[in-house]
């Protein structure tokens, strides 16, 4: 049985299905209000039709709320400094804005009054356990309603049908019916010829970055200065974490760095297939695995490499409030403290290439690994280290014939 529902606050992004969401609500939850709510992750021009037409749609009112320095600081960055990569490729663009923009729709809910919050997020997707875990741990009072979930709509197919039905625009159509996710970090794409994963991404399917094949012929160099694992700097020009990032897309994009095309495990059980656009996103942590490279012991660097596998997933699956969340992400800023320095990298033609690194915390010391003549380390030392090191083995080899 539903729930007596008055005023929902609505995750809305004006594409296909948020649009259809807003008379559906009302349909369906005895005309209750409808407030939409917008955030500005650094999307650009998509946003520009929005206020209108969610007011056009049935809303009530519509927030656009501007995210893009508390996305690119307080979200980016902590991911970037951990080195959290989703099973290698996926930089995990989509899945640290959910976090974000449920925190804000539970900020205007209690602002509003509202009694619900709602989400175009299928039953089939990630995007619903990221909303919902957010909404849990921020605001669990709030009744969560997922459309997806409840209604007779099956398919993008179905849902553009339903908005022409009630007369709402939706920015796809049935030739191109790809799944969007797009933000100042990535632009994710999935559906339709994608769904078959021998299907090579068709030309027209890039919409940030250059083919790396048309790329200029020319590489181009950067140098990205951090301190304490955060890029500041660019060329010498000290940049704020947006302006970092949109800089970066746009030299990347020119040389068509940050394609990632992937089969995915999602949460719900399936494997999904994605293609993703991240130049910003790429450069900055081939960037960073660079400086750490220079910077971190062996162990720290190790281990930190284990922790980045497990807070990917742990963002993938939504649980950026999660106690263990924080708790890595206080390890990793430990980890950062001397990851300070210059990295210089070049592009060419879809491909970043090291150029060069320097820190003045570096453990980086020539005397010890040259192959010239040195005067600071024995290598006689080396058979002692050896035998005690492989001391195990050699008993272990010893009993096997004494009981062969």
């Amino acid at each position: 049985m539903k729930k007596n529902v008055k005023k929902v606050v609505l995750a809305y992004s004006g594409g296909l299905d948020t649009s259809v969401i807003i008379p559906w609500l009302k349909e369906n939850y005895d005309n209750c209000e409808v407030i939409a709510m917008c955030a500005d992750l650094g999307q650009g021009d998509e946003l520009e039709p929005v206020y209108e037409k969610a007011l056009k749609s049935g809303a009530s009112k519509c927030y656009i709320e501007d995210l893009k320095q508390e996305f690119a600081e307080d979200f980016v960055w902590p991911v970037l400094k951990a080195g959290a990569v989703y099973e290698k490729k996926y930089l995990l663009g989509t899945s640290f804005a959910r976090p974000l923009i449920a925190k804000k729709l539970v900020e205007i809910a209690a602002k509003e009054g509202a009694d619900a919050i709602a989400h175009g997020a299928t039953g089939k997707g990630n995007d619903q356990v990221r909303f919902e875990l957010t909404v849990k741990a921020l605001a669990p009072e709030l009744t969560i309603i997922s459309p997806w979930r409840e209604w007779d709509i099956r398919s993008r197919e179905d849902a553009i049908d339903y908005a022409e039905k009630h007369n709402i625009p939706v920015p796809v159509t049935k030739k191109r019916p790809y799944s969007m996710d797009r933000n100042m970090w990535h632009l994710s794409h999935e559906g339709a010829d994608l769904e078959d994963p021998w299907n090579e991404p068709k030309e027209d399917l890039y919409m940030i970055l250059t083919a790396p094949e048309k790329a200029p012929d020319q590489a181009e160099y950067l140098e990205i200065g951090f301190e304490q694992g955060l890029p500041v700097t660019l060329n010498g020009e000290k940049l704020d974490a947006v302006s970092m990032i949109e800089k970066l897309n746009v030299i990347g994009a020119k040389h068509g760095v940050g394609i990632s095309d992937m089969v995915e495990n999602r949460l719900v059980g399936m494997k999904s297939r994605g293609v993703y656009e991240t130049p910003a996103g790429t450069i900055l942590y081939y960037a960073h695995n660079e400086l750490e490279a220079l910077t971190l012991d062996r162990a720290t660097l190790h281990y930190k490499q284990l922790v980045g596998i497990k807070y990917a997933e742990m963002v993938y699956d939504g649980m950026w409030y999660a106690p263990l969340r924080e708790a890595l992400a206080a390890f990793v800023d430990e980890t950062q403290k001397t990851v300070t320095g210059t990295v210089r990298v070049k592009l060419y033609k879809g491909g970043i290439y090291s150029a060069g690194a320097k820190s003045p915390f570096s453990l980086y010391h020539e005397g010890f690994v040259t192959f010239g003549r040195d005067e600071v380390y024995n290598q006689a030392d080396a058979e002692g280290f050896i035998n005690l090191f492989g001391l195990p083995l050699k008993v272990r080899a010893l009993m096997k014939k004494e009981n062969n």
